[in-house]
This record gives C-alpha cells, structure tokens and sequence, in this order.
C-alpha cells in the first residue's frame, strides 16, 4: 500500500481589486503618452532632429 505525497503548499490567490480604474493615471494623460519628448525647450537644432527622425518618408 502506498501513501500519497504530501500537498504542496498553495499560493494565496491575488487579492480583487475594485477600485475605480478611471481614478488612475495613465501614459495618454500626460504629454508623455502623445510622444512629447522631455528637455531641449527651444532648442531649434534639437527640433530639425525630430522633424526628421519623424518626417514620413513620402516627404524625402
């Protein structure tokens, strides 16, 4: 007669969350999120470069 192995202990399952997710910030809430880029203000060589890093390339 054989025995059976000892259960493995079980991870506790994740707590539900009922928060408001609208209450959260996300990335399209900033100006981050539309793909603004962070320092360089007014700097006009740093904007030649993003014009062109996104210039489509129907505009060669």
């Amino acid at each position: 007669m054989s025995t059976a192995p000892d259960p493995e202990p079980r991870e506790p399952k994740p707590a539900l969350i009922f928060d408001d997710p609208l209450d959260q910030q996300s990335s399209d809430d900033t100006d981050r999120g539309w793909g603004e880029r962070s320092g360089g203000e007014g700097d006009s060589a740093a904007d030649l470069k993003r014009f062109l890093d996104e210039k489509p390339p129907h505009h060669l």
